[in-house]
């Protein structure tokens, strides 16, 4: 299954977490967040990745050219959109990008929010179901009401994020089947600060 590590920061923890077992580390582009990070902390952040290793970048409400530009600079290989694109904006993004993931957070209050998933599947890769918090995009710490996506099938893979700590994420796995799972404030000391035995103690439960 696919485990992605959000709102990483710091160059050291990223090859650590990495080696415990993360597919895929996520670097927060968006300014206003307390874990945002420059092109250059991204750069020295996954200079020492291996390579099966995907760097996210997670964007919200930015312009194709700036979201273009990030990628190229900084080695990424998947964008997350976190803010309010349409999906014309996503297959405009995927276009100018080529190969590049497309992964579309969308941030669930109610079955008519699961609902607009249907609209984004052809044009992007990979969807993100997140909690709805009225002030953050995401890192909340909140869960989603997990009985609501028992029968959420999209046509396309699809990571469940939204409060998971190595505590539920066994249970989360369990009731929804996710493609994968992603998490941030779930395995930190403080955001942008990853701990470390949080992270080995996730993969622990996840392979036991």
């Amino acid at each position: 299954m696919r485990v992605k590590i959000c709102g990483i920061t710091q160059p050291k923890q990223s090859v650590a977490i990495a080696n415990l077992g993360a597919t895929a580390l996520g670097f927060i582009c968006v300014p206003s967040s307390p874990r945002y990070v420059t092109i250059e902390q991204i750069q020295g952040a996954v200079g020492q990745l291996p390579k099966n290793v995907d760097r996210i970048g997670v964007f919200a409400n930015s312009s194709i050219a700036e979201i273009s530009q990030t990628v190229k600079d900084s080695g990424l290989t998947g964008v997350q959109l976190h803010g309010d694109e349409s999906p014309d904006f996503c297959s405009l993004l995927g276009e100018n990008l080529g190969n590049i993931e497309i992964i579309k957070a969308l941030r669930v209050r109610s079955f008519e929010d699961l609902n607009l998933a249907a609209n984004y599947t052809k044009y992007i890769d990979t969807l993100l179901l997140d909690a709805y918090h009225p002030q953050q995009l995401g890192g909340t710490g909140h869960t989603l009401d997990w009985e609501m996506l028992q029968n959420f099938e999209p046509s396309c893979p699809w990571l469940l994020a939204g409060g998971l700590t190595p505590d539920n994420v066994v249970a989360a796995v369990n009731q929804v089947k996710p493609d994968g799972i992603d998490l941030s404030s779930g395995v930190e000391v403080k955001p942008g600060d990853k701990d470390l035995d949080k992270v080995a103690l996730l993969f622990k439960k996840l392979r036991g």
